[in-house]
């Protein structure tokens, strides 16, 4: 096996005789060496090694094992994924199986064999590649359920990573969040990730007359009304083994919440006109931008419903919100509609960029999506610019001066992650673009992507 270069070994030891013996017998592999804690995390940061070897009788403390303990503690929280096999004494099994506990990959008593350091360490590596292709197979399948859905937005990515945990559930779930957020795109992921072979389902329940909405919920018999010439199924029906989204549910009218209660309860329903009772199995996802709470205040929602419906409540970040997103998806948005429309591909001016940057976008992604597809067609040329979107680039003096954060680290990582979003938005994903924007080499781009764990 060919031990990848961009993921080098790390030998943590201060004894320079054996930190070059142990380099020495390890020379087929590319290794960086440190001979203390500060020296150990500062090349692992430099380097992102996969594996490392290290000695617990560091200094300033060589006849403890605190230092090595906290090293070891350092390394696995910048890396969970890292393998570090720990080098001990003959008879130091306690403290080797202490750091077996604390999430090391194994550990070797000193004199260390070679031809055993090396095989360990070739194990150790081979783990670590098929952990990392794992992943990889996990990201994709991840990107094909959420397909619909563009973001950098860390608050966005945690929503996301919420859904992936609960569609294998059956329970009910409920999303909220202002209109064009994507609710609808949510509830299809939950459907494609989770095991239901049915299909996905969706009403809106203010789009239709209260008069014909049960009847469409719920289904009716022949001769149950005027008009009602044969029997049909509702949408509950339908959505049999599979799942049904009820947007806009904080408009459904009381006499039907009483009924959807009783079918969340029981799992079985009554068509209109109907006297048999009919099992249902479907995963039921509500979706609202209301504020079901001061609605159960006034009167006009059930909070028996609302518990009911709330077993898993999603909180969706307005487009303002999300980092990023509005170049990220605008970019997005011009590639469908340039091959719709047959024109060749756009670009984003600079003041276009800016004025998306600076909108509020009160209508989120729908709103972003009208904006793009009009211009898409009115614009004259290839380049996109803030008159085409209708928008205005915001004056210098219109920045706002919030309290700032004096905490360094908290402002370090504010400043990279805004830094970094704004230059992969800008630059539509181009890696290179992007780096240069940034000033830093592509590799570097790559490892401040991992540490704010950048997707």
């Amino acid at each position: 096996m060919s031990t990848p270069r961009h993921a080098p070994l790390l030998i943590v030891e201060d004894d320079l005789a054996l930190q070059k013996q142990l380099k020495w017998s390890l020379d087929r592999f590319e290794s960086v060496t440190a001979d203390d804690v500060a020296s150990a995390v500062l090349q692992f940061r430099r380097n992102n090694p996969a594996v490392v070897t290290m000695d617990l009788g560091l200094p300033p403390d060589r006849d403890s094992v605190s230092e090595g303990f906290k090293c070891l503690e350092k390394l696995l929280e910048l890396d969970p994924a890292v393998k570090v096999i720990v080098l001990t004494g003959q008879n130091d099994q306690e403290n080797a199986l202490r750091a077996i506990r604390m999430g090391a990959y194994d550990f070797l008593a000193k004199p260390v064999d070679p031809d055993v350091l090396s095989l360990t360490v070739e194990r150790a590596y081979r783990l670590y590649e098929l952990q990392q292709e794992n992943r990889r197979l996990q990201m994709q399948q991840s990107s094909d359920v959420f397909s619909g859905l563009i973001t950098r937005d860390a608050g966005m990515q945690r929503v996301c990573r919420m859904i992936e945990k609960v569609a294998p559930s059956d329970a009910t779930v409920l999303l909220l969040g202002e209109s064009g957020t994507g609710k609808e795109v949510l509830a299809q992921a939950l459907h494609d990730a989770s095991r239901r072979k049915g299909k996905f389902v969706a009403i809106n329940c203010a789009a239709i007359p209260e008069t014909l909405l049960e009847s469409e919920l719920f289904g009716y018999e022949k001769g149950a009304f005027t008009g009602a010439t044969k029997s049909t199924l509702g949408k509950i029906e339908v959505a049999n083994g599979g799942t049904l989204m009820l947007d806009e549910i904080g408009d459904l009218p009381m006499p039907l919440q009483a009924k959807l209660l009783r079918f969340l309860q029981e799992r079985t329903i009554e068509r209109v006109g109907g006297r048999q009772e009919i099992p249902i199995d479907v995963r039921v996802v509500g979706a609202t931008h209301q504020d079901l709470k001061s609605r159960i205040a006034d009167g006009r929602f059930r909070e028996d419903l609302f518990y009911r419906l709330a077993e898993i409540v999603v909180e969706i970040p307005p487009l303002r919100d999300r980092m990023g997103d509005a170049v990220l998806v605008a970019h997005a948005f011009l590639r469908r509609f340039a091959a719709e429309q047959r024109r060749p591909a756009f670009a984003l001016s600079e003041d276009a960029i800016r004025a998306l940057e600076a909108h509020r976008w009160p209508g989120n992604v729908r709103e972003l999506q009208n904006l793009i597809k009009r211009a898409a067609i009115m614009a004259d040329g290839d380049r996109i610019t803030a008159a085409d979107l209708g928008l205005k680039p915001p004056q210098a003096d219109e920045s706002e001066s919030p309290e700032p954060t004096l905490d360094l680290r908290t402002v370090r990582e504010r400043a990279e992650r805004q830094a970094v979003v704004a230059a992969l938005s800008r630059s539509d994903g181009n890696i290179v673009r992007a780096a240069e924007m940034l000033g830093v080499s592509r590799p570097t781009l790559y490892d401040l992507m991992s540490k704010l764990q950048i997707k």
